[in-house]
């Protein structure tokens, strides 16, 4: 199957969102521009919105974790908003849910980050 990946930039926060399936076949279009644009961007933050994202395995998980680590790394921090309940079980089972924070909507993730519309 396949992803799209759609880049916003909203002040200083990337809003990522992500619509299809994250897994091995995608997870380095993911990576790739993802990390294109923290770099080249001027953003502190990130917003993961997941609201279509309908599978992610592993791989998934592993972009996730390695763009938080960046962004941590540069002092900034990644939040995620509007999972579907398996996705949310992956986070569970994973850990994730220790250091990356979790809202239901885009808006109050926004929020969280000082960042309103």
């Amino acid at each position: 199957m396949s992803l799209q990946v759609e880049l916003e930039q909203r002040r200083n926060v990337l809003v990522v969102r992500l619509k299809g399936e994250l897994d091995h076949h995608t997870a380095d279009v993911v990576r790739f521009k993802m990390e294109d644009a923290i770099l080249r961007g001027r953003c502190d933050h990130v917003v993961l919105s997941l609201k279509e994202l309908r599978f992610m395995d592993s791989s998934g998980l592993g972009v996730i974790l390695g763009r938080y680590k960046l962004v941590k790394s540069r002092g900034g921090k990644m939040v995620v908003s509007d999972m579907s309940t398996s996705v949310s079980r992956l986070f569970e089972l994973s850990g994730l849910f220790k250091i990356i924070s979790a809202y239901e909507s885009e808006r109050s993730a926004l929020e969280s980050l000082e960042v309103v519309s």
